[in-house]
């Protein structure tokens, strides 16, 4: 994989491709098979791994499988609600949810630690970003983010508080790059970019029950993409890991062969201007006023 990337002002080197890591908090899958995606992730140079404490067992296996080789890689979680006696998106919900999942993840230290698709008024909460900075002082993070979208988003880049943001970036879920991206590689952010596959719409013949699958499956419908030649996942992996003010991207699998995939996809480089330039016209031809999905 190339070199590692800047994320902003956080002092991390990150790939241009991560690992997502929700799908493997699901207990019906194999804590084995598990395992050997997580060291497979990092043998293959995928050292940007992505959690949150909603995501099943996932922070709990991380930690089980990936705590001997903790200085290979860069951590993140998201916080801020879910703990037991504690209201959520308060400072005591913080704290404790930064502690449990240190102690979950078997770290001393998590790298990024986000706070998880709250409103815009929460990231005004000082009782909170104290948490947060206190935290950071504490050495129990290195750097703090938001990860969301829409008004929220925009309040986290504008308000100073923050290292790093988690938003979407796809073929389908364009918006950001020419708003939430500038303004956060002007303040000198980390930008880390969800769903670049848009949950491939392109394998889909009916319509999914998932709500925000469904919604990327209308978009491309409706915005008939010309793939160039290329493979639909060649196309949206190379169009969201390049995208100027992307530092990392991360895909959500279970399988190492799909992971080892991307990371050969998004190596390839950033794809001719000519083919970025039409899938962005067809995003402005379509766009009926398609924010992204959290």
């Amino acid at each position: 994989m190339e070199t590692r990337r800047r994320l902003g002002a956080t002092g991390l080197l990150v790939p241009p491709l991560g690992l997502g890591a929700g799908e493997l908090g699901d207990p019906a899958l194999d804590d084995d098979e598990v395992g050997r995606l997580l060291n497979g992730a990092l043998d293959l140079g995928a050292t940007f791994i992505d959690t949150a404490r909603s995501y099943g067992l996932s922070e709990e296996r991380i930690g089980r499988h990936l705590s001997h080789r903790r200085a290979e890689f860069v951590l993140a979680t998201k916080v801020g609600y879910g703990v037991a006696g504690e209201a959520d998106w308060t400072a005591g919900c913080v704290r404790r949810g930064i502690d449990e999942a240190l102690a979950r993840l078997r770290t001393d230290c998590i790298d990024l630690v986000l706070l998880h698709s709250c409103p815009a008024e929460t990231l005004r909460d000082e009782g909170i970003l104290t948490a947060l900075d206190e935290a950071g002082r504490a050495g129990k993070l290195r750097a703090a983010g938001y990860s969301g979208e829409g008004a929220a988003l925009t309040a986290a880049i504008e308000s100073g508080r923050f290292g790093v943001v988690e938003c979407s970036v796809n073929l389908c879920d364009q918006r950001g790059l020419g708003s939430a991206l500038p303004a956060a590689v002007a303040r000198d952010l980390g930008v880390i970019a969800k769903r670049p596959l848009a949950n491939a719409p392109w394998r889909h013949a009916g319509r999914p029950e998932r709500q925000d699958v469904d919604t990327y499956l209308e978009r491309w419908r409706t915005m008939r993409i010309e793939l160039a030649g290329l493979e639909p996942d060649e196309l949206a992996l190379r169009f969201a890991a390049h995208a100027p003010g992307v530092t990392c991207c991360i895909v959500g699998t279970t399988r190492l062969d799909h992971l080892r995939r991307g990371v050969e996809l998004v190596a390839r480089g950033p794809l001719p201007a000519e083919v970025v330039e039409a899938a962005q016209a067809a995003f402005r031809a379509a766009d009926q006023g398609w924010e992204g999905l959290v």
